[in-house]
């Protein structure tokens, strides 16, 4: 929306001045450095930002657009950024709003991700990261009882998400065909109990009157946000040329079994699969990064999940890492280019990753957004989000196990360990601390274990 079209449709009833194209750009680049505590954390710093302070845009149009993130896959807050950002100054607004939220996450991880894979051996680093281990193994089992607290509302959803945790736990199934079938038994149950299987409520903040708004309840939707087939096409192009030119190029100097060929195909489709957010693709990125193609430790894995919670910015970030380890124990531009190699790979594996992402807002959003509260298109994501807590859970087992027996089954239980996390678990579950508090205690515990066992 022009700053003329919002002053002419809004100003005369808000009185509230209109907001310049760099004004919102100085706005959304102190966002991308205060977005701490996951999505629910920088929804709400959204929400108290644009609409209780700067009155931007009213309770309910913000409330629509959370709304219609929350039914696409990618990182919801970076969504609901380039969503306000693209409704108030059309496409270069939505892609600085959503730019800015990532990028300095992004030069952050990478400082953190090569301080952490050059000096990790140095015992107060090590140390750390010993306490910082079964923290995260407590956040992520908070993540599956906070999911699903909201999620499993009738045995029906509780019946999904245990079929989805013994399809990985014990079957281990693929994650894209859990989430498939989910789908499939969300839109069944959708038409044969519509009840059961009804989108939940907002994240949201409780309706308010804060007064009039730059974007108000009735302020008309702007022409740029109307659909129109040629604009869906035209964007659907260029989104296709913006994936297809560095792919082509990667697979021309690297061939495709290169290693940058394959993190920007695998972390393409796990663009895809962020159903629930950055915990729900958490154990596809494990299976694949770990699993099949070796450029990470499971032990890696967990170190770069908290260097993720302790960053700005969405969690599925923690993909940087995963990008920069690759990238720097395969360094594909020489053995004394290892840095370059691995913030090129993170960087990349964050363009694959978030692409996805602005295409579905710049180009999908007025079609999506007509179809929101209709049952056919939001009762398979209730099931997915089902699905999600049960692989959820399976990841923190996962954690667990490889934090209480770092050598096995066979091998000694770690009791340290083990009353670190009981620790955080409680701090998080039963006084509600803080996730940036408890990674900081944690690792200050951990620290004084482990020198002490030196």
């Amino acid at each position: 929306m022009s700053e003329s079209s919002l002053r002419s449709a809004d100003e005369p009833q808000s009185g509230i001045a209109p907001v310049g194209l760099f004004q919102a750009f100085l706005f959304w680049l102190k966002l991308g450095f205060i977005s701490f505590g996951g999505p629910a954390g920088q929804i709400a710093i959204m929400h108290q930002e644009l609409v209780e302070r700067r009155r931007w845009i009213s309770e309910r149009r913000f409330l629509h657009a959370l709304n219609y993130c929350m039914l696409l896959p990618g990182p919801e807050a970076q969504q609901l950024a380039t969503y306000i950002g693209w409704l108030m100054h059309r496409s270069w607004g939505g892609i600085i709003a959503g730019a800015l939220f990532v990028l300095p996450s992004l030069f952050i991880l990478i400082a953190l991700s090569w301080v952490y894979i050059a000096f990790g051996d140095v015992p107060v680093v090590a140390g750390l990261f010993y306490g910082i281990k079964p923290a995260v193994t407590a956040i992520v089992l908070q993540a599956a009882h906070r999911i699903g607290s909201r999620a499993l509302k009738n045995n029906w959803l509780w019946g999904i998400a245990a079929a989805a945790f013994v399809a990985i736990f014990a079957l281990n199934l693929p994650f894209p065909l859990i989430v498939l079938g989910a789908a499939l038994l969300g839109y069944v149950g959708g038409r044969i109990a519509p009840d059961k299987f009804a989108l939940g409520g907002s994240h949201g903040a409780a309706k308010a009157d804060y007064g009039p708004a730059l974007i108000d309840d009735h302020t008309p939707t702007p022409e740029h946000a109307r659909f129109r087939w040629s604009r869906l096409l035209m964007l659907a192009v260029i989104g296709a040329l913006l994936w297809l030119l560095p792919m082509g190029l990667l697979t021309a100097a690297f061939g495709w079994q290169g290693t940058l060929t394959q993190m920007g195909w695998f972390f393409t489709k796990a663009a895809l699969l962020t159903f629930g957010g950055a915990y729900a693709v958490l154990p596809y990125v494990y299976q694949g990064a770990v699993g099949h193609y070796g450029w990470l430790t499971p032990t890696q894995m967990i170190d770069g999940l908290a260097l993720g919670e302790t960053t700005p910015g969405p969690l599925i970030m923690v993909v940087a890492f995963v990008g920069f380890v690759g990238g720097y124990v395969n360094p594909m531009f020489g053995a004394d280019q290892a840095f370059l190699a691995g913030a090129v790979a993170a960087s990349l594996v964050t363009w694959f990753t978030f692409l996805p992402s602005f295409l579905f807002i710049l180009a999908g959003g007025p079609l999506v957004e007509s179809t929101h509260n209709e049952l056919k298109f939001t009762a398979p994501l209730s099931g997915i989000t089902a699905a999600v807590v049960g692989v959820i859970l399976n990841l923190a087992l996962f954690f667990g196990y490889h934090v209480l027996w770092p050598e096995g089954f066979g091998g000694r239980f770690d009791w340290p360990s083990a009353l670190i996390a009981l620790g955080a678990a409680v701090a998080l579950l039963r006084f509600k601390r803080g996730v940036i508090q408890v990674l900081a205690a944690c690792a200050l515990a951990g620290l004084v274990v482990h020198l002490l066992q030196i």
